[in-house]
């Protein structure tokens, strides 16, 4: 009987806990150590599971706060961890527990929310108000032209009235006459230079000429050598009248291109200043004869205030032209005066032959300029 004992015994099969303790399976077992040997047989035939393990501490029997997910420890895996137990898989009640526990501040990424729209930077805004005024400025021009365009052609064809200052309308129409005048004064001047140039251009090669021929030819040497120095004299005379003459160019060109054009531009500004005015004066009196309500009075308010902002742009235009067109009748005088009374003794001088006065006329007026073909002096000469 004994034996019989001692061979049950044996067959018995005992299991060894994770505390190190052996204790016998019957009827006092818990339903939750079925649940866990059922765990440790399913690890011993599939393996763990890394993704799901947990690190069980203070036995099987510990409560649910001792359970600590590794998913929140991947960062701190290198770390050596004390050997507590061994890993498995929770129970279906601790994965329970765990997922009532979870915060819910943590939820799943799965869903999204909406992100709002990036704010609009400096350069975006800044961009954007340069387009506005743009866009505010081609409008204001695209009107105006409108209405002076259509100003414009009822003049022309009678329909509509134009402002008009008879004494300096005269005045406008005598510049433009005498500037047309002075520019054909200008390029016969211009021409003259050319072609005295080119004649003293031929009295130096002329000059030249005899001076060699008079070396050649022993028996002509006299003959020779007269014309040479003739010619050599008309040169110089030529090449003083020529910077008389240069300087006289130089100053009717700086009056007719810059100083009456000046005056001119001005006149033009003027004429589109008086264009708009009377463009405005007829959309304001248009306005004025239109029926009376809410709509129409505030289209005459912005007709009377355009209409007032071009009358003040036309008056102050048309003091700046009558007092442009006084200070260039003055100037003009004045300077025609020296520039006629040069070309006129320099030219007498130099036909007379008369080299004494042709240099005193250029001394007179401070004349220092050299003609265009004028060479330079050879280092020689400079000693």
């Amino acid at each position: 009987m004994t034996e019989g004992l001692m061979s049950k015994a044996a067959t018995m099969e005992v299991p060894i806990h994770g505390n190190g303790d052996s204790r016998r399976m019957g009827p006092s077992t818990t339903s939750e150590d079925d649940g866990l040997e059922q765990d440790l047989q399913q690890v011993m035939v599939s393996g763990p599971n890394l993704n799901e393990t947990s690190i069980v501490s203070g036995g099987y029997g510990g409560t649910a706060e001792g359970i600590i997910p590794t998913s929140a420890m991947k960062g701190a895996l290198s770390l050596p961890l004390p050997s507590r137990g061994p890993l498995i898989s929770p129970s279906p009640s601790a994965a329970i527990r765990m997922a009532s526990q979870a915060d819910p501040s943590t939820g799943s990424s799965l869903h999204h929310q909406p992100h709002p729209a990036p704010p609009m930077t400096g350069e975006e805004a800044a961009a954007r108000g340069v387009a506005v005024e743009k866009f505010d400025i081609m409008k204001k021009w695209g009107i105006n032209t409108y209405k002076c365009t259509k100003q414009l052609l009822s003049e022309r064809f009678g329909r509509g009235s134009r402002t008009v200052d008879l004494e300096l309308e005269t005045q406008i129409e005598l510049l433009r006459d005498t500037k047309r005048k002075y520019e054909c004064v200008l390029g016969l001047a211009r021409a003259l230079t050319n072609h005295f140039y080119s004649l003293v251009q031929t009295q130096h090669a002329l000059a030249d000429a005899f001076s060699d021929l008079s070396q050649k030819s022993p028996e002509l040497q006299e003959e020779f050598g007269y014309n040479a120095e003739t010619q050599k004299l008309l040169c110089k005379n030529g090449e003083t009248l020529l910077g008389a003459v240069n300087f006289f160019v130089s100053s009717i060109n700086t009056l007719v291109n810059k100083t009456m054009e000046d005056t001119l531009m001005t006149v033009k500004l003027y004429e589109t200043a008086r264009l708009e005015y009377d463009a405005y004066r007829t959309d304001l009196e248009e306005a004025n004869l239109g029926p009376r309500d809410a709509g129409t009075f505030c289209r005459l308010e912005a007709a009377q205030a355009n209409f007032h902002a071009h009358r003040a742009k036309y008056e102050k235009l048309r003091a700046d032209v009558a007092v442009k067109l006084k200070f260039l009748e003055e100037n003009k005088v004045k300077v025609m005066h020296k520039q006629l009374l040069l070309f006129h003794n320099a030219i007498s001088a130099y036909f007379a032959g008369n080299q004494t006065q042709l240099e005193q006329t250029l001394k007179q007026f401070n004349i220092r300029l050299k003609s265009p073909g004028a060479e330079k002096p050879s280092w020689l000469e400079e000693q």
